[in-house]
């Protein structure tokens, strides 16, 4: 009797294999002439090897479906199964906005007309500047371009990155190590890999480096090829630090830049990078800025109002 071992090397064996073993089990169903065993990230087929062929390459369908998806059902393994060399076979709801298909599947998109505009700047600049008020989705759909870069092969690790200043809290007296000191700041960018690729996927990505958090002096002295690189919170770098960061730019490397003008933590009297790189670089071929406003606000309907009514004191002061 023939056999073949198949051993999943990208993907969860618990999340593929379903609750129970239950996507095993339908894989039995359609491929009844085999015995079909799972065992760890291993499965092993023995049978005729016509149908063993077959078996071997709905299984590469079934595998690069839910590294694309996040996700694995009756109906997506019966349509994999059942699909005409994969030539009529369709993923779940297409639209030319979805950026990603989150964890659960979950669909991630560009929701308004300007994250439209940023997802559009992304593909055709190498370094894009995201301008705007807190809620306007930049971090989220930028932490979006990135995965959906990595997945589609266009860069081979994330880097994700933000200056720890200060939002007036002391580092030195948070308790902790230093990354225990510094997870907080990067909270948010955690918080949007989360939504977008499944925990144990995301704790290898970060273990083996493909996808890298850090504060902006880690980046002092690298050269960043073959990454998309975001900097989150760009309106607390100083003039240093962003020079500094702009020049790590490496080959095949996506540059994004996410701030908010109207938030800046800096000590007085220092000059944000931000506000002084977009006077410089406005007119430089290749790099594209897009501002997003109230407008994009997709987070609870009151942060629209509170922006609001921040900004109405603002300018009467």
């Amino acid at each position: 009797m023939n056999e073949i071992v198949l051993e999943l090397t990208e993907v969860s064996p618990r999340e593929f294999f379903g609750q129970q073993n239950e996507n095993i089990e339908l894989l039995k169903k359609y491929f009844p002439k085999l015995k079909i065993v799972a065992r760890g990230n291993k499965i092993k087929a023995y049978g005729e090897e016509e149908q063993l062929e077959e078996f071997d390459k709905r299984f590469d369908m079934l595998t690069e479906h839910f590294i694309k998806y996040n996700k694995l059902d009756e109906n997506s393994i019966e349509r994999v199964l059942t699909s005409n060399d994969g030539k009529d076979y369709h993923g779940p709801e297409n639209s030319g906005e979805t950026l990603v298909h989150g964890v659960s599947g979950r669909l991630i998109k560009a929701q308004t007309v300007n994250q439209r505009r940023l997802v559009d700047a992304a593909r055709k600049n190498d370094m894009v500047f995201a301008i705007g008020p807190a809620g306007t989705g930049k971090t989220y759909t930028g932490v979006a371009l990135a995965v959906k870069a990595l997945k589609e092969k266009q860069v081979r690790r994330i880097i994700l990155t933000r200056p720890a200043v200060e939002a007036g809290e002391n580092l030195g007296f948070l308790p902790g190590d230093l990354k225990e000191k510094l997870d907080p700041y990067m909270q948010p960018l955690y918080d949007a890999l989360r939504d977008m690729i499944p925990a144990e996927k995301l704790a290898h990505y970060i273990e083996n480096g493909t996808i890298q958090i850090a504060p902006m002096a880690f980046m002092r002295g690298r050269t960043l090829d073959d990454a998309f690189v975001i900097l989150d919170e760009a309106q607390n770098t100083t003039h240093a630090q962003m020079k500094m960061f702009l020049t790590r730019m490496g080959r095949n490397a996506k540059f994004l830049l996410t701030g908010d003008p109207g938030q800046i933590d800096l000590p007085r009297r220092t000059i944000s990078g931000l506000k002084e790189a977009l006077l410089i670089l406005q007119n430089v071929e290749g790099i594209e800025i897009i501002y997003l406003d109230d407008k994009d606000v997709i987070r609870h309907k009151l942060v629209k109002k509170v922006i609001e009514a921040y900004r109405t004191i603002e300018h009467q002061n």
